[in-house]
């Protein structure tokens, strides 16, 4: 089985308490998405939990949600069906179901929600230079919940 996860770090002296609040709600955004997951969930559900924490955690104003780059599907392949948005409207999208593998990863900004991938074509950047945080994990979705497969 393959499995994908990221953390973001902040090494080195904080320059900013906005930089430690971006990754805090970013992380939160992603227990919430993870906290949303059961049974025969849909995948709006899970994409409106994350966005209404990235939503509230304001700092003079909502934190661009990054939506070119989506969670996905994992299992045999690094990424499958379904994309899984860090975004959405609850009740809508397709259903999931217990026994699926699933990798939630939210992106957020200071910024703009735009990104590019640099010459070294792997680098996500955002397109106007703000800050970022992203955060995953992998998850198995089981009849009452999710548990976490790539958690230490």
């Amino acid at each position: 089985m393959i499995t994908d996860a990221a953390i973001t770090v902040i090494v080195g002296e904080v320059r900013s308490q906005h930089h430690k609040q971006l990754v805090r709600a970013t992380e939160s955004s992603l227990m919430a998405g993870i906290a949303a997951v059961h049974d025969r969930v849909r995948t709006g559900d899970i994409g409106a939990a994350v966005e209404a924490v990235l939503q509230n955690a304001k700092l003079g104003g909502p934190y661009g949600i990054v939506r070119d780059l989506v969670g996905h599907g994992v299992g045999h392949e690094l990424h499958e069906d379904p994309n899984i948005p860090n975004y959405g409207r609850a009740n809508t999208g397709p259903w999931l179901d217990k026994g699926m593998t699933i990798a939630i990863e939210p992106m957020a900004t200071l910024g703009t929600d735009r990104v590019y991938v640099a010459e070294d074509g792997w680098t996500i950047l955002t397109a106007d230079g703000s800050w970022a945080a992203h955060f995953e994990h992998t998850i198995l979705i089981t009849e009452d919940g999710a548990e976490i497969i790539t958690q230490l």
